[in-house]
């Protein structure tokens, strides 16, 4: 496996960055890898906060860091305050990488934080530094205000690659990046095109949205995006053909609903479907273009690295098609969260449920912990939405239960109506011949806009909120 300084030393003669200057990436790694070495040669290697807003420094500095075996944090930029706070009360940085517009003053944390972890389960300062090659801590959770780290190395997102090179058969691979560097989505694309001496392409969404896209082959690329931004770029005809010309179209982040599936696949984008998060280190699970042009519908078969077993309560594995918890074991998993290694590092059980097929491919029926029981009926938001969107009266949906004396819970739709005249009335109207009666939400609440964060993923704890404030005060 080739380390960090190995791949820059390939790729020093190349010109891979579109759109950006790769002989600057190349110098500023190596600058700041010697002042990283220097620095670690009087002791342990420091702890840094990496939040560069330009992606060229951002890239330079997380391979200077993962060259010099130095812990690296991936920070978004624009966190406010309290995130900040969160942050530095964990981390206790040596170095700041990145202008910090919302940061507090660093402070350190209270004997009382730290007895809270299991002592033999704690990554001390040194054992981060010599357990194992170049720790990256990745952040995840942040949609519902509370930050974690999902500690991966070098290797964990070294096999993530691989297992994608042999998935889709192709290397080296070319990546077009629109989402965050410092999100998974964001960093794998960079990983697979650096390690594999690939081209990278970077732009923000803004721009390709306003139609200033950098000039590529886009039938050499892969792409990745967000349901929302691929609901966006097909509202635009110029974009649509644009997008159809990729040779793939990774998507994942968050469900997508039928309506654009359906949308994609009559346009022929040849779209990839992924099941993955932080800790897998992106997808494990991809549905390729042709099964998906092909009218397939699901997450797609396990990628090399990975498997997938579905288990019942007990943890024992089901047949094909019984539905259950998902475990993975992969060679891409995290170790755990900052700073507690997780005990059993082979297999890890998530939140979701679902199932696989006679063919091996993986069906998600929704989250674990979203399943509403209202009645005595037990109910996964994701098929509610589903139909909803079918309708095409709506913008945007979520489905969520609320606390009821009578039912339990009470199934509670908040969305965004595509126009002024779309009354929750035509909306259930529509779902009657669709959905048992149960199914139906009982309260419609309409919104402007719904709490989503950059990857499209909903904050549930602000939609509590709005539907508990809206029903103690419903307009009459």
């Amino acid at each position: 496996m080739e380390r960090p300084l190995d791949c820059l030393n390939n790729l020093a003669q190349y010109d891979w960055l579109i759109g950006y200057n790769s002989h600057e990436f190349n110098q500023i790694s190596q600058e700041l890898y010697l002042e990283l070495t220097q620095r670690s040669a009087c002791g342990t290697p420091p702890k840094i906060i990496l939040a560069e807003r330009e992606p060229i420094r951002f890239l330079a500095s997380f391979i200077a860091a993962c060259a010099a075996n130095c812990p690296v944090f991936l920070c978004n930029p624009d966190w406010g305050t309290q995130e900040w706070q969160q942050v530095f009360d964990l981390v206790q940085p040596d170095i700041i990488w990145g202008e910090l517009l919302h940061s507090p003053t660093p402070l350190r944390p209270s004997t009382d934080t730290i007895n809270r972890v299991s002592p033999h389960c704690l990554l001390s300062h040194s054992a981060l530094s010599t357990q194992h090659s170049a720790l990256i801590m990745i952040p995840t959770g942040g949609s519902s205000g509370e930050i974690k780290f999902a500690i991966h190395t070098w290797e964990t997102l070294i096999s993530s690659v691989q297992g994608f090179t042999e998935y889709f058969q192709i290397k080296p691979v070319n990546s077009f990046c629109l989402l965050p560097l410092y999100h998974v989505s964001g960093l794998m694309q960079f990983m697979r095109s650096f390690t594999t001496a690939g081209k990278l392409a970077i732009q923000p969404f803004k721009a390709v949205e306003s139609n200033q896209i950098l000039n590529i082959k886009q039938s050499k690329f892969f792409i990745s995006l967000v349901p929302t931004q691929l609901q966006r770029l097909l509202q635009n005809p110029e974009l649509t053909e644009w997008l159809s010309q990729f040779n793939t179209v990774l998507l994942g982040g968050a469900p997508a609903w039928n309506e654009l599936l359906e949308k994609a696949r009559f346009h022929r984008i040849r779209l990839a479907p992924t099941y993955g998060m932080t800790e897998t280190a992106s997808q494990i699970a991809t549905l390729k273009p042709d099964d998906f042009l092909g009218g397939k519908i699901s997450s797609g078969q396990i990628l090399p690295h990975a498997k997938v077993t579905i288990r019942n309560q007990q943890g024992e594995i089901l047949n094909s098609n019984q539905i259950g918890n998902i475990t993975i074991h992969a060679q891409s998993l995290a170790l755990g969260y900052y700073p507690k290694i997780r005990e059993n590092k082979t297999d890890f059980q998530v939140d979701d449920l679902g199932f696989l097929d006679k063919q091996g491919h993986l069906n998600i029926v929704g989250r674990n912990s979203d399943k509403i029981i209202t009645g005595g009926e037990n109910i996964y938001p994701a098929e509610i939405e589903s139909a909803i969107q079918a309708t095409q009266m709506v913008a945007d949906i979520c489905v969520i239960g609320i606390p009821d004396k009578h039912w339990g819970q009470a199934l509670t739709a908040i969305y965004i109506p595509k126009n002024s005249d779309i009354s929750a009335l035509k909306i259930q109207t529509l779902l009657k011949d669709k959905l048992s009666k149960f199914k139906i939400p009982k309260y419609w609440i309409p919104q402007q806009n719904l709490p989503r964060n950059s990857q499209g993923k909903i904050n549930r704890q602000k939609l509590q909120q709005i539907a508990t404030e809206f029903l103690q005060n419903p307009i009459t």
